[in-house]
């Protein structure tokens, strides 16, 4: 079996003969075969089960000719190790049983026993290291995301209760971020240590903070995360999420190798705002996979063309795919990237005269 590794080395910043993709959610909805999954088994009952998540990981990569797999998983699933009940409600998503609210619910939390409640996670990156031809990414949610779904009960437009803990209660927030931190990096080391080959933290919510707060409040949690796992040998990407643009020139000292990129802001821009050293990865819109076929490769090679001007470039979208994407569009798209930039990556290696 050959191994693709053109993800590992575009996350390095190395030479690669074309860009790779993969995109997130890429397990999901839009894939007839996945629905009728669901329509026996929920979200959480799939995480729960190392066969079949391991099965519904790889189909994307089978049906798309992806250059990663994403681990099938939800970035709520180590929350109930450290003491949170919750469920992933169809139509919102996690709703959570008792919302915390005071410095008592922040010291109930306990410490995450990734091996003793989340060994079935663990199993299923085992058993996709064995069966990938393709890098497999694990994911965490970060530790602003997360707070703001066991603040909040469940997803927040305003995310008021989330704020008003982080301004009138600096030290229970601190507390909060610390432990969801320690949950952060224990649960990733374990990824890595069972056969991850890189991974991403999943920062979705955190651009609705001015970048004053999210450097007070947020990013020494996020920079902690990052150093305390410097010494694995494997790429690590932050995807600070939908409208953070404004939040990019905060993450220049991060111990990372790759930041996600939102459609919001172009990819010379964001390269610009983060300064040197990262790769980028992004961000072509997700709605335009409803677009005609035309402008759709349109907009995709001009984000390669842009994206190759520096080493270290990874197609994606700028969030995650939704339900009324098609399978067939997926396929023609990730085909077309994978030709058009093998061509552009040749012209621009050819020496000019």
């Amino acid at each position: 079996m050959t191994y693709n590794d053109t993800f590992i080395r575009a996350c390095r910043r190395q030479e690669t003969d074309h860009v790779p993709v993969w995109y997130m959610r890429q397990a999901g909805r839009y894939d007839p075969e996945y629905r009728k999954i669901k329509e026996k088994y929920s979200l959480l009952e799939i995480c729960s089960q190392p066969e079949l998540a391991a099965e519904v990981t790889l189909m994307p990569v089978r049906k798309l000719g992806v250059d990663a797999a994403i681990l099938y998983s939800d970035i709520m699933n180590p929350v109930a190790s450290i003491g949170v009940k919750f469920d992933i409600v169809k139509n919102i998503g996690p709703v959570i049983e008792n919302p915390i609210a005071t410095a008592a619910d922040v010291d109930r939390l306990k410490p995450i026993d990734v091996e003793g409640d989340l060994g079935h996670v663990l199993e299923t990156i085992a058993i996709l290291d064995k069966e990938l031809d393709v890098p497999l990414i694990t994911f965490a949610g970060a530790p602003f995301t997360i707070a703001s779904y066991l603040i909040e009960g469940r997803p927040s437009k305003s995310y008021h209760r989330t704020k008003e803990m982080m301004f009138s209660q600096p030290r229970v927030w601190e507390k909060l971020m610390d432990k969801l931190g320690d949950m952060v990096i224990a649960y990733l080391r374990a990824h890595v240590k069972s056969g991850g080959k890189a991974f991403q933290l999943f920062d979705s919510w955190v651009g609705a903070l001015a970048p004053r707060d999210f450097e007070r409040y947020v990013l020494p949690t996020i920079s902690r995360i990052f150093a305390e796992c410097s010494d694995l040998d494997v790429p690590k990407i932050y995807f600070p999420g939908v409208s953070s643009g404004e939040l990019l020139p905060s993450l220049k000292g991060l111990q990372t190798d790759v930041i996600g990129l939102d459609w919001r802001v172009s990819l010379t821009e964001g390269r610009r705002r983060i300064g040197e050293g990262f790769a980028v990865q992004g961000n072509l819109d997700p709605y335009l996979l409803t677009a005609p076929m035309e402008l759709l490769k349109e907009r995709a090679k001009d984000l390669i063309d842009e994206g190759i001007q520096q080493p270290g470039y990874i197609f994606n979208l700028g969030h995650g795919l939704f339900p009324e994407a098609s399978l067939d569009t997926l396929r023609e798209l990730t085909e077309y990237i994978h030709d058009y930039s093998k061509q552009a990556l040749k012209q621009a290696a050819k020496p000019q005269i």
